[in-house]
């Protein structure tokens, strides 16, 4: 691709999560709209395949376009959040016929809604007549040797992780200290429906939690637990391998031990008196110190900021609960509530646009990822 100067020119965002689709319009670095619509159950479809869900987000996303007039003829270029499909480098990919291709056939590495950011860009984009791409996927792996290798060898650790928010959020902290990322060693937390602690090492992700299936236990997330435990639920009998993958990622964590997902209701419980969500939060608390306090030993003990983000890093209260168990570590904290994925990942389109980077394929990490 030539690059052009696109610095003028609109950029479509579309991000598919668990419930709900966010849409956002760019025009340079000014957001013209920005909306998250939330699905009810005869789009999620609870129990189907996450490819069913393609069309009725599509018609979503469509009918909200229809409803501001505007038209896909004027789009540079459409950004959707990508998927697990294969270990990446962090970068901006071209959604091309491999990818498209992988999500069609079912070679991912995880199934989740973020599948479908790829193809309903796809298909919008070939509307407009523009390009597509996805930016820093959940599979980006910069993860050192010894940060992936597990107790069982055909185990490894898996490089999983909100690494769109984190990457972005370190960013933006190195643009308020007025430094240069590759020059900093920053701990990241994206407090969402899932949690990713993440090192970050001049600018490399180099060990988090996989925000699947270790770390902390939030929102929806059941986070690390007792393995020889968890083996031995898994072969009671008592429980299907379906109901084993929703405990652990839409129905573990606060929603599991509460009922509840918003930290805004376990906090008004607390103030109530209810013991169990005191518990849950103080849980919550502990564990992810205790990320934080391990991946400062991986960046040996010097940490230049702590960097928090995320939905739940809305809430001042439990940012500052956290904040009074990471004291400790005497590096400024930098609090960027809500999410930032939307912004990165228009930048990330344009940066490509305006020949800043280039679109990497997926093809190769396909290919290598099926070898090994």
């Amino acid at each position: 691709m030539e690059p052009r100067d696109q610095r003028g020119a609109a950029i479509l965002v579309i991000n598919p999560g668990g419930t709900s689709t966010k849409i956002a319009l760019f025009d340079g670095e000014r957001e013209e709209f920005s909306l998250d619509v939330r699905h009810g159950a005869e789009v999620l479809a609870p129990g189907g395949r996450v490819a069913d869900q393609l069309e009725p987000r599509l018609a979503t996303v469509r009918e909200v376009l229809r409803e501001r007039a505007i038209p896909l003829a004027g789009l540079a270029a459409v950004a959707g959040r990508g998927g697990a499909l294969a270990p990446v480098p962090s970068g901006t990919f071209l959604v091309d016929e491999a990818m498209l291709d992988a999500i069609r056939a079912g070679r991912v590495l995880v199934e989740h809604p973020s599948l479908l950011g790829a193809p309903m860009a796809d298909r919008l984009a070939r509307e407009a007549g523009c390009p597509a791409f996805v930016v820093d996927p959940v599979c980006v792996d910069e993860l050192l040797p010894e940060a992936r290798l597990s107790g069982l060898p055909g185990l490894p650790r898996r490089a999983l992780s909100h690494a769109l928010s984190v990457k972005a959020a370190a960013r933006e902290a190195a643009g308020r200290m007025g430094r240069r990322l590759e020059d900093l060693d920053l701990i990241v937390l994206h407090l969402g429906s899932g949690f990713t602690v993440a090192a970050q090492q001049r600018g490399r992700q180099v060990d988090h939690n996989d925000a699947t299936a270790s770390g902390p236990m939030a929102p929806t997330r059941a986070g690390e637990l007792p393995s020889l435990d968890l083996v031995r639920l898994c072969f009671s009998g008592r429980v299907t391998l379906e109901q084993m993958e929703r405990s652990l990622v839409a129905e573990g964590g606060w929603r599991a031990h509460l009922g509840t997902d918003d930290v805004r209701e376990i906090l008004r419980r607390v103030d109530e008196g209810d013991a169990a969500a005191r518990l849950v939060l103080d849980a919550t608390l502990h564990q992810l110190a205790k990320e934080v306090g391990g991946l400062f030993a991986v960046l040996g003990g010097r940490v230049d900021a702590v960097v928090i983000t995320g939905g739940v890093a809305r809430s001042e209260r439990f940012v500052a609960e956290l904040e009074r168990r990471l004291s400790w570590i005497g590096a400024p904290v930098f609090v960027l509530p809500g999410e930032l994925e939307m912004r990165a990942l228009a930048r990330g389109a344009r940066r490509v646009l305006n020949g800043e980077a280039e679109a990497m394929s997926i093809g190769p990490f396909l290919e290598a990822s099926s070898a090994g």
